[in-house]
């Protein structure tokens, strides 16, 4: 991690601990917490309602750019392995399969998110909530636009027309909304904690 310009999670852990070591863990830490964020659900169809667009964007914000994609990207890898880490898993296999089911959209725009939260958290947006919040929005349409774009090809009956938006985002736009807030307030008010806002 770039310690002329620390994320978050750098600023809070001790300074003389080994970089190697506090990568892993946070990125360990980082696929557990997406696990458990996937697990808690509202069971729509074709797309469950969870925690993890919070968890994504508040990774992302305190960890930055590349451990941030990092973290998504091996979280993905995990399920891909077969670790049940993915929202359906089970009843559902996890596998490389499982991302060619109607999920598959919405987990890919989960590692552009982070890209985009991560960036914004590198040039010390992470600082602000207006700024955050822009930035996780911006990550938040990305998400959804892969999302939707996938889900109308896993789920034919749906196709690319109304439905798609009645069972792919109109149930999740206010949800979303609140848990981008909620990520957006948290992180600038963690850096206040630590000392570490300029």
């Amino acid at each position: 991690m770039n310690t002329s310009n620390p994320s978050l999670a750098a600023r809070l852990w001790p300074a003389h601990s080994s970089v190697v070591l506090r990568t892993i863990l946070l990125v360990v830490l980082g696929i557990v917490v997406l696990w458990v964020s996937a697990k808690i659900k509202v069971p729509f169809w074709p797309v469950p309602m969870t925690l993890q667009t919070f968890a994504v964007m508040a990774i992302a914000a305190a960890y930055g750019s590349r451990l941030g994609v990092a973290t998504v990207i091996a979280y993905l890898a995990a399920g891909m392995a077969g670790l049940p880490v993915f929202t359906n898993t089970p009843p559902a296999m996890a596998g490389p399969a499982y991302l060619l089911g109607p999920t598959g959209g919405f987990l890919v725009g989960f590692v552009v998110a982070a890209f985009i939260v991560g960036y914004a958290a590198d040039r010390h947006w992470d600082r602000s909530v207006p700024k955050l919040l822009a930035a996780m929005l911006v990550a938040e349409v990305a998400v959804f636009c892969l999302g939707l774009a996938w889900l109308g090809l896993a789920v034919p009956a749906l196709g690319y027309s109304w439905q798609l938006l009645e069972a792919g985002l109109y149930p999740f736009i206010l949800g979303d909304l609140l848990k981008v807030l909620i990520a957006a307030l948290a992180i600038p008010a963690a850096w206040r904690l630590s000392a570490g806002s300029p």
